[in-house]
């Protein structure tokens, strides 16, 4: 799972986050997914975990800010994108707490975050991009 230049949105910010993202998820599915035993993996495991509760937070408050400075016309039901993943998460590490970091649950977890990465920077979030490029093509500068 990598970066591709056709994920960019034009925002340097955004874009970097994006990135992260990508490279973090990437590394956590071929942790998961390597021969190694379950136990050797919980670190990687947990710190993952720990590091997309934060960074969604993080990611997506800059994201909606970024928005509303650009005057984007679907932020509202981009936040609500945004605060039904943020669940999502929250309730995988829930899960996580209550019932331990089984090997089922985070299989799951991993193929949620790819699933939604790729749907959402390569979809969604090129509407963002595309609405920036049009309001460049104005007046508006970045």
């Amino acid at each position: 799972m990598m970066w591709k230049e056709k994920y960019r949105v034009g925002a340097e910010l955004i874009d970097t986050q994006h990135k992260e993202l990508f490279h973090r998820v990437s590394n956590f599915i071929q942790a998961v997914q390597s021969p190694q035993p379950w136990e050797n993996k919980l670190e990687h495991v947990k710190e993952t975990m720990a590091f997309m509760q934060d960074y969604v937070i993080i990611h997506f408050n800059d994201e909606e800010r970024f928005q509303a400075e650009i005057g984007y016309p679907e932020l509202e039901r981009h936040k609500e994108i945004h605060a039904r993943f943020r669940a999502g998460v929250q309730g995988y590490a829930k899960r996580a707490a209550d019932e331990g970091f089984t090997e089922e649950l985070i299989q799951e977890f991993g193929g949620r975050l790819m699933a939604w990465l790729i749907m959402h920077v390569a979809a969604e979030d090129q509407k963002i991009g595309q609405f920036l490029r049009s309001q460049q093509g104005g007046s508006h500068e970045s």
